[in-house]
This record gives C-alpha cells, structure tokens and sequence, in this order.
C-alpha cells in the first residue's frame, strides 16, 4: 500500500511560521516513514499576485527538488492553486495560462507523478459547463495533457470548485479529452451531486487520491475504496486533513486510519 501525506495537512503549522516547506519533507520522511508526498504550492508561493498566484523562483524549485532528493521522497501530487482554466474574463484566462505552465514546469523539475490544476468556477457552489467554457477547458487539458504525456506524468482538476463538483461533468470533460495522461484527483466523498455514486463513475481516470479525517471516518469510504479497486487503481492514497490543532498527532491517526481503510477494503 502507498501512502502519502499532502502538505496542506499542515497548513495551520506553515501558517503559525513553525513550518516551511523543507520542514515538511524531513517530517514526513522521518516522522511518518512515507516515501511520497503531495506538495502544495501554497507553500512557495507569492500570494500578492492576486488570484494568479506567483510560483516562487525556479532556484527555490530546484532547492525542493534537491531536499526530496536527499530524502529520497517522490512527489505523487502537486496540487496547483491559482492556475485553473476558466475565468468569465478573457484577460484573467491568458495569465491563468500562463500561470499553469509556470506550475507545469516546476512540476517537472520536481519530478511530480500527478499536477492537479482545477476547472475553475466557485468553491461554494456547482454547476455545468456552458458551451465555451467546455471547449475551452477541453482544450487546455489537451494541451496539458500532451506535455504531461511527453513528460511521463498525469495532469488534471480534483473535485474541488465548480463544474468538477459534479461526476458526471468529470465524466464528460474526460472523454472529451481522451487522453491517456488526463486524470482526477479524486477527493474521496466530495460531491455536489451523485454523491453515492461519484467516486465510483469517475474512478476509471483517477490517478490519485486525497482523503480527509471526515471521510475517513464514513461507511461510504470503504465502498469508495472498493470502487477504485475494482475499476484498476493501483495509485497512491493520499491524506489531506487539515486539522485545526495538534497537526502532528492528527496526521498520524490519520496515517493508521488509511491504512485499516484500505487494507479492510482490499480484502
């Protein structure tokens, strides 16, 4: 079973300065024992940028790349915030673009397995796709799709703002792409509607998974663990839970949970 641990599951720590991003990677490689981490960007980032989010330097980048290296981790996700691919505005859209192939390169030199970069929309609330924002969407991932797949990674949003709050939008916008380094993030248990059903009808494209200590806790988790299963995931099953205290404590309960999760499930 493979294991990772998302750094967002220490974003109060990284908040209250006890923590940065080479303070993650020793944790987890020598408190948790995992050899794969998730990385979020909000951990070197510029947020005066506004909603584009600045990536740090390409130094900074290959300063991680060094540190995973020593620690002989591997990125199984880099979680991308700030680049999504839809905007109303035409302007944002360009420097969101932008944006994303900064990420995607940094992505590169950080060796990640898997870059989650989101739809775009509302984190509040879902809805469809209308006619231009699909093909618009549809066509970026192309275009990402076709470095990632040249580059020996997956690209692709997770179930965490608009449109890709819905299954069976995910379901649509991946056959449109059809490609085979196009994926989900699959946020186990994070839908707008079809929630039963959800990760069982996009689980065919994922490729990697976050789970939280809500979702951990639930009976559906073990059918959805099933559903990936049995659909062929063979990937990492990542813990992201950002909990309000005692960081440390909670992502080790958290490490024994998904292990007993997925282990029972497999049976």
């Amino acid at each position: 079973m493979r294991l990772s641990i998302m750094s967002y599951s220490f974003q109060h720590t990284f908040q209250q300065g006890m923590m940065d991003v080479f303070g993650f990677l020793e944790t987890a490689a020598h408190r948790y024992r995992v050899r794969e981490v998730d990385l979020w960007n909000g951990f070197f980032i510029d947020r005066s940028a506004g909603p584009v989010l600045k990536l740090a330097d390409e130094s900074y980048i290959r300063k991680i790349r060094e540190a995973l290296d020593e620690r002989e981790l591997t990125v199984a996700n880099f979680a991308v915030d700030g680049a999504h691919l839809w905007d109303p505005d035409p302007e944002t859209r360009r420097r969101l673009r932008e944006n994303a192939l900064e990420h995607l390169r940094a992505a590169e030199i950080l060796g990640a397995k898997t870059v989650r970069i989101d739809t775009g929309g509302s984190y509040a609330s879902s809805e469809t796709m209308g006619e231009e924002q699909f093909e618009h969407t549809v066509s970026l991932y192309r275009e990402y799709a076709r470095r990632a797949e040249e580059g020996g990674y997956r690209v692709g949003p997770e179930n965490h703002m608009g449109a890709s709050l819905l299954p069976a939008e995910m379901k649509r916008l991946a056959e449109a792409v059809d490609c085979p380094a196009f994926g989900f993030l699959l946020h186990l248990n994070r839908w707008k509607a079809d929630r039963e059903e959800g990760d069982a009808i996009v689980a065919p494209w994922t490729f990697h998974t976050h789970i939280d200590g809500r979702t951990v806790a639930l009976p559906e988790a073990a059918r959805s663990v099933r559903a990936l299963l049995d659909a062929g995931y063979a990937g990492v099953w990542g813990i992201e839970h950002n909990a309000p205290e005692r960081q440390y404590e909670e992502v080790e309960w958290m490490v024994a949970s998904v292990r007993r999760l997925v282990g029972q499930a497999a049976r």
